[in-house]
């Protein structure tokens, strides 16, 4: 077996993983991709490996950035699927408003996924979120205001917090930082 294939079977995965949490079939992305379920069931079962035009396309199905798509060549081969060096995390998200992630989770294959969040200063969420899922959040540093379903809170350091099929939204209206390590079941990126 050579270096490579823990990569791609990270990557397949993640695309499996993904697309189910979507509830989607490979039929559906197929179509959507223009190309046949046979070619998809490949990559998910790390058979085929997508171009770069591909991982654009499956991306965008998917609805998550490029980049959640991307293996890391530096992740020695005994440690994937194990172990995340804090230098080889994952982003995800674009940022826009405010909000740094990083996948802390080895791949998106779990029940759950987990990331570590960085709320810039005087940043907020512009559309409250509702998904179909179960958060808890554990807060590092900086302070960070939640409204949680009619419920407004703000937590520092040391606090957590859960969010249960409930709208959402955070802000922070602060002059540092906020930090904040999610737990979010079943992974939604």
């Amino acid at each position: 077996m050579n270096a490579q294939a823990p990569h791609g079977a990270t990557l397949g995965a993640d695309i499996r993983a993904l697309r189910k949490a979507r509830g989607l079939t490979l039929t559906e992305i197929a179509v959507r991709l223009d190309r046949s379920v046979g070619w998809l069931s490949q990559v998910e079962r790390d058979m085929s490996e997508p171009s770069i035009s591909d991982l654009r396309q499956i991306a965008e199905c998917l609805g998550v950035p490029m980049s959640m798509l991307f293996a890391h060549s530096a992740v020695p081969v005994e440690e994937q699927g194990y172990v995340v060096r804090a230098g080889s995390r994952r982003p995800m998200g674009s940022g826009e408003e405010g909000l740094i992630e990083e996948l802390l989770s080895p791949d998106l294959t779990d029940d759950f996924e987990m990331v570590h969040s960085t709320f810039e200063p005087h940043s907020k969420m512009q559309t409250p979120a509702n998904r179909p899922t179960q958060e808890v959040g554990y807060m590092i540093s900086g302070q960070l205001d939640l409204t949680i379903g009619s419920r407004q809170f703000t937590v520092g350091p040391g606090d957590s917090f859960r969010i249960k099929h409930e709208p959402y939204h955070w802000a922070n209206p602060y002059n540092a930082p906020a930090v904040a390590i999610w737990v979010i079941a079943p992974p939604v990126y």
